[in-house]
């Protein structure tokens, strides 16, 4: 039975999850600590972060990679579309979500969450921020007005690479226009039992996160920060949110061979 490193509030992880659970297939899932010394060893991640599957013998990171993986060990049922173009179009919705929203949402986080700012700085960002989650809906927006699904005729990989973002960004108060196609799709997913049961395990999971503000103020967890996270924070006026994470070892960067 495959594993999955995980931690359920990471989109990421949720990617991983909802293909595995759509196709039917069976795993177990463990909880790392990010923090520990030895996280990238025990991880088989360099990066130490989550997702990580194994299976068997086998231990990939990287959440596209790992779709990717998924689909060709378990093909039935497939998620990605048959036609050639229209695989390229989902794996395109991955790579907008993966890093223009994911960052969006980040950083909506590190000030809602994690205090990173206050005042008149954080409601700069949270502005930014609104006005750019505006604009990725809109660009998902246009990727309805032809299909029921963002994979197609059908539920599959599109839906699943885009969910975690969109239902993420709902949560943290950048919510779909309720007269859009978006929002009717986000009302669907949500009602599927995979998502349902990524809702439950967040629930359940959510007291071990608690005191996470506290550990970061006191230096006891970081925020990882990969490259389009400083992009963003950067390009929203939040320099001395990264210098200062920097100064105080309350955020990390990838990975160094």
């Amino acid at each position: 039975m495959p594993t999955v490193l995980d931690i359920p509030l990471s989109p990421y992880a949720q990617k991983v999850k909802l293909a595995l659970i759509e196709k039917g297939i069976a795993f177990d899932v463990q909880y790392p600590d990010l923090d520990e010394p030895d996280a990238r060893a025990h991880m088989r991640n360099p990066r130490a972060e989550v997702p990580v599957l194994i299976d068997d013998e086998v231990s990939l990171f990287q959440s596209s990679v790992i779709l990717e993986y998924i689909e060709e060990r378990w093909p039935d049922p497939a998620l990605l579309p048959r036609d050639p173009l229209e695989r390229a179009r989902v794996r395109l919705l991955q790579e907008i979500c993966d890093t223009a929203y994911d960052a969006v949402n980040w950083g909506v986080s590190e000030i809602l969450v994690f205090k990173r700012a206050e005042g008149t700085l954080a409601q700069q960002i949270l502005e930014r921020a609104k006005e750019q989650t505006r604009g990725l809906n809109a660009r998902l927006e246009r990727e309805l007005s032809t299909r029921q699904w963002f994979n197609g005729e059908r539920f599959g990989f599109g839906d699943i690479v885009v969910y975690p973002f969109v239902n993420g960004a709902a949560a943290l108060g950048n919510k779909p226009d309720p007269d859009s196609k978006l929002h009717a799709w986000l009302q669907t997913m949500r009602a599927r039992p995979s998502a349902e049961r990524l809702k439950q395990e967040i629930r359940a999971t959510l007291p071990q996160f608690a005191g996470r503000a506290a550990d970061i103020a006191q230096g006891k967890h970081r925020r990882e920060y990969r490259d389009h996270r400083v992009e963003w924070m950067l390009r929203v006026g939040g320099l001395e949110i990264v210098t200062h994470g920097m100064q105080a070892n309350t955020i990390r960067f990838s990975y160094e061979f």
